[in-house]
């Protein structure tokens, strides 16, 4: 094979996805493009001098004997500025551009740069930087300012150093021209240029891991107080169709206090995407007040789209978030669905003739899963900077049965794990976040955060509710066996507040301008006023004072509607009504007291 030339072979067997060609110099993970369109595949085992290739593209009309070509790379990304705002296919074909050239139907074999080669971006040379230098890995060679909010890093590639011998100076370029030349310790001149590519399949190297304390805020008080997730952490959001995922990703995305927002729509329902593609231009980034796609881009592999391109969409979006957190950014990334994903892996191996197990997915399965999960973390990168990748991913059980292969398996790599309830999203409990079935492993660093910047009871505080409406889910069962007259006063008050705590704490409006987000001063305050409601309650019960008096103060429609009456900044406003409302409890207090003091005075 000619050197800078690409290698040829043909196509000798084709089916569905899969294409057997016959290549002596082709290597495993190079990509291909096959036949007359040039559809793009990669290469995925060797036999002898014959190549098994899985295929991104519909291999419809496509026949034996047509050429391939050997394109000496494996799957990559182009990484550098202009991938903020936009929206890509699986394999980080830029959408919009495909919609201009070949319409509402992807062309096959349309080769597109993910990056506008056209463009012009205002490039600031580092300051620190000087011809003769010595740069490391990840060194800074300079910025970009990508949007309004974010600061493009212009850094050395991983696996290139060396002494500066050329630096363009301020102006503005496009990612094709040429900032720097390094001579590398073995002496060989390279040319750097805005933008470098990344195999998608291979991480992203950094110096360390840290251990972040600092949670993910997403504003959803069911998430931020009960089962925190920290940056750099790992969740799944499972649950069944019409329990509401979608809207939970959705405000993720626009809620958390993250720099960047990466969202990947994996073999999910057309309509869904579509749905989402539209609303997130719209919506506006609440913490800088200007678009949220100038911190956001999305990658849209629909499940109507080859099954191949699902599977390689979960490591294209990875690798785009490992490119930001390298810079130093704090970024989030939910991948909607892995299920979707997990099934792509079952039809390939399928047709690989590879030994099935549990419901015929490959033996790989958690495997896989835990390779993907294990690309989250907080890190020190090789420039110096703290940067992390948080990765959430939705999965779809057929059914809601969390017992299914994905769920299961998915269950025992993440530590958060945000379980959505049928019955809760049926009774228009939203987010239908399940109090049973959910749990996070990061309450005990978070706490630390909380303690710190909020209040340091928030951990015993949050022990309490949830114990409280463990109890309340007892004592439901057997009202619904023997009724609520065989409960105690003591008893009947459990379950009214909590009721109190579900619709007046975990349940929260998407659609409330003022209920959307709640601040972690607000949650607290929120939870310490509804417990500190109930545990003066439940002394007015131990000195006799009937429980359905207390069921009956319009102080408990109030309780519940603090969510939507004070908004984050008028925490003040909420504190007086707390103190009005301890006053009037005191006050019924001392006049049951007084009553059954003077019932105690009267002879009989």
């Amino acid at each position: 094979m000619a050197k800078g030339r690409y290698s040829m072979g043909k196509v000798i067997e084709v089916n569905g996805p899969l294409v057997t060609i016959q290549q002596p110099n082709i290597r495993n993970g190079e990509q291909v493009r096959i036949g007359k369109l040039g559809l793009v595949g990669e290469v995925i085992s060797l036999h002898k001098h014959q190549a098994l290739v899985q295929m991104y593209e519909s291999t419809d009309s496509l026949q034996p004997g047509e050429q391939v070509e050997g394109l000496q790379r494996p799957l990559s990304v182009e990484l550098g500025p202009g991938l903020l705002g936009e929206i890509f296919d699986g394999i980080q074909r830029p959408l919009k551009k495909i919609m201009e050239i070949s319409g509402e139907q992807i062309s096959r074999g349309l080769t597109l740069s993910a990056l506008d080669r056209e463009r012009l971006w205002h490039y600031v040379p580092s300051p620190q930087i000087a011809v003769g230098q010595l740069l490391g890995e990840g060194g800074l060679l300079g910025t970009v300012q990508e949007s309004e909010t974010i600061e493009h890093k212009i850094l050395l590639p991983p696996g290139v150093r060396g002494e500066i011998v050329e630096h363009a100076v301020e102006g503005d370029y496009s990612v094709e021209e040429i900032l720097a030349h390094i001579r590398d310790p073995q002496g060989n001149l390279q040319a750097l240029k805005m933008y470098h590519e990344w195999p998608v399949r291979t991480p992203r190297p950094y110096h360390s891991r840290t251990q972040s304390v600092e949670p993910l805020l997403t504003g959803q008080r069911i998430l931020d107080t009960f089962f925190p997730l920290l940056k750099g952490g790992k969740a799944a959001v499972p649950g069944p169709f019409g329990a509401g995922k979608t809207m939970v990703q959705q405000q993720i995305a626009r809620w958390a206090n993250a720099d960047i927002v990466l969202y990947v729509g994996c073999g999910e329902r057309g309509n869904e995407l579509v749905d989402i593609l539209e609303s997130f231009p719209q919506l506006t980034d609440p913490h800088s007040g200007r678009s949220l796609m100038e911190r956001t881009f999305l990658v849209a592999n629909t499940s109507n789209m080859p099954v191949v391109a699902r599977e390689a969409s979960i490591y294209v979006g990875v690798t785009m978030a490992e490119y930001y957190r390298d810079q130093g950014y704090d970024v989030v990334m939910v991948a909607d669905s892995t299920s979707r994903w997990a099934e792509a892996l079952r039809e390939v191996s399928g047709r690989l003739g590879q030994m099935p197990v549990e419901e015929g997915y490959p033996a790989y399965l958690a495997s896989r899963l835990a390779a993907f999960y294990e690309r989250a973390g907080s890190v020190h990168t090789l420039s110096g900077e703290a940067g992390s990748v948080t990765l959430i991913g939705a999965v779809s059980p057929p059914g809601g049965d969390f017992s299914e292969p994905v769920t299961s398996h998915t269950k025992e790599i993440i530590r958060t794990f945000w379980a959505l309830s049928k019955p809760l999203a049926d009774a228009r409990h939203y987010p239908a976040v399940s109090w049973t079935e959910s749990f996070s492993d990061y309450v005990s660093q978070a706490a630390q955060w909380w303690a710190e910047q909020v209040d340091p009871s928030w951990s015993q505080r949050r022990k309490e509710s949830l114990a409280l409406l463990a109890e309340a889910d007892e004592l439901e069962r057997i009202v619904n066996l023997v009724g609520p007259e065989a409960l105690s006063s003591s008893q009947r008050w459990v379950l009214e507040c909590a009721n109190t705590i579900k619709e007046g704490l975990l349940q929260q409006s998407a659609l409330d301008e003022i209920d959307s987000y709640c601040s972690p001063d607000k949650q607290f305050a929120m939870l310490d006023l509804i417990l500190h409601y109930f545990e003066s309650g439940q002394e007015l019960i131990d000195l006799g004072v009937p429980v359905e008096q207390l069921a009956q103060l319009p102080e408990n429609g109030k309780v519940r509607r603090i969510k939507s009456t004070f908004r984050n900044d008028e925490l003040a406003a909420l504190q007086r009504f707390a103190e009005e409302l301890w006053q009037q409890l005191d006050t019924l207090h001392a006049e049951y007291v007084s009553s059954e003091g003077d019932k105690a005075e009267t002879p009989s």
